[in-house]
């Protein structure tokens, strides 16, 4: 196990351990389209992703991550998962940044961008990759559950709901960079898994269309 994920969990857990009861912690270093386009606070990039709304939104994070960084770590380093990490919690809020920056109110928090890039760095290397989902007894190959879950995503944050409270938008910010990530570095894996990885991009193609030529913005 990687000494660099372990310590990278640890230290999320703690900073999330203590902003739950510091509420002035977490307002300062929250994903808020206000305080970073208004007051240039950057930092909130990156900073969102050690904060977690309670202990189940963490956890359930934390163990996704343990279970999934290793595949990327055996695949690109240390330094392969830091740049996947990162960069796609980083990704996925500048694309919540982009999609909100009307809604100077927007406020999010949370790993899912840095975990979802570092999931679908994962599948893309392993596109049969079996993942149990909840209470289905048998494991669903990766490419359908990714397809699933950009799916989802996309429908969810072009048609958002009140009181979804959830980063739709940094979920497939992170995990298109880490899908990019693996398929930019690991090319002869991805033409070899070229259908499997096709079928699962095609809501993000779908997305893609609304945002960028139709306009639409969740």
């Amino acid at each position: 196990m990687s000494t660099i994920l372990l310590i990278i969990i640890a230290l999320t857990a703690i900073i999330s351990f203590i902003a739950f009861s510091n509420t002035a912690l977490f307002e300062k270093y929250k994903f808020n389209v206000g305080a970073i386009l208004g007051n240039k606070e950057y930092v909130r990039l990156i900073s969102a992703g050690f904060l977690h709304a309670d202990l189940m939104h963490l956890l359930f994070n934390m163990m996704t991550l343990y279970f999934f960084a290793p595949i990327v770590v055996q695949a690109f380093g240390d330094m392969g998962f830091l740049v996947v990490y990162f960069g796609s919690i980083l990704l996925g809020n500048l694309f919540s940044l982009y999609l909100y920056k009307n809604q100077s109110w927007y406020s999010a928090i949370g790993a899912s961008g840095g975990v979802s890039g570092i999931l679908f760095a994962s599948i893309a290397m392993i596109p049969d990759l079996g993942i149990y989902f909840f209470f289905i007894p048998i494991p669903i190959p990766g490419y359908i559950f990714g397809f699933l879950y950009f799916a989802y995503s996309v429908y969810m944050m072009l048609n958002p709901r009140q009181n979804d409270n959830i980063g739709h938008a940094a979920h497939l910010g992170g995990a298109f960079f880490g899908l990019i990530f693996a398929v930019g570095l690991q090319p002869e894996k991805a033409i070899e898994n070229a259908l499997f990885l096709g079928i699962m991009s095609l809501p993000l193609m779908y997305m893609a269309f609304q945002v960028f030529v139709n306009k639409k913005i969740g």
